[in-house]
């Protein structure tokens, strides 16, 4: 694995651009998994990291670690009482709504029902010449997605419920679009990307705003439906 990009540090904070389809660390859900980033940035680095919160595997973006106890507990509790602010980019299919707010409970997986809300503002739309199935073109939006609860796979989720899945996700998405994207464009990346984290630094009280850069497979895609609105 390559060094990892380091978007900010100082002598109590590291925070990187996980490449999608890099762990948080090791997990029993892959086992085969032989790279981490708790353990590269660790390296990297030369110091012990704590990771203050998680990404999925699949998701690229802002991942945040500690570098002393004392600063992730307060970081810990800055994510649990939802002081943070996390906001995400995804293209979906379909045009979704321009402004939506989703209040659907999610189970997991010792079956608990747990509360969860996303806010989804639409940045773009795009229609494409990509017959599929009945549909002699393709429909697509670039959105922006915050999640006010943290739920495993809550933005994937909560896409697909409101059928407007993230393309390239799996299990989530729709096997149509995962497969059409595949066989003609070799695009097997699920395009969601952490763009932006906000939180006050544990010492200096001071609010910081951290962003990261889209991977270049979800630049690619970008480019290719025609979007503008974002300054990649």
């Amino acid at each position: 694995m390559n060094p990892l990009e380091i978007i900010y540090q100082d002598e109590h904070l590291v925070a990187i651009n996980k490449p999608h389809d890099l762990l948080v660390h090791q997990s029993s859900i892959a086992r085969n998994a032989e790279e981490f980033a708790i353990q590269i940035v660790r390296d990297q680095i030369g110091q012990k990291v704590f990771p203050v919160h998680r990404l999925d595997r699949k998701t690229s973006g802002v991942l945040l670690f500690a570098l002393d106890k004392e600063t992730n507990r307060n970081l810990v509790k800055q994510f649990t009482n939802k002081s943070t602010e996390k906001k995400y980019w995804a293209i979906v299919r379909g045009f979704c709504t321009d402004e939506l707010t989703i209040d659907y409970a999610l189970h997991r997986d010792d079956g608990v029902l747990q509360d969860a809300v996303t806010k989804i503002k639409t940045l773009e739309k795009a229609e494409i010449d990509l017959p599929h199935g009945k549909h002699t073109t393709s429909r697509y939006s670039l959105i922006e997605a915050e999640p006010l609860t943290g739920r495993m796979h809550q933005i994937r989720k909560h896409m697909a419920h409101i059928l407007h899945p993230i393309i390239g996700d799996r299990p989530h998405g729709c096997n149509k679009q995962n497969k059409l994207w595949l066989e003609k464009f070799g695009m097997k990346t699920m395009l969601l990307h952490a763009h932006s984290l906000a939180f006050t630094h544990p010492q200096s009280n001071q609010r910081i705003y951290l962003t990261a850069k889209p991977s270049q497979v979800f630049t690619n895609v970008y480019e290719l439906l025609g979007f503008k609105t974002l300054n990649l």
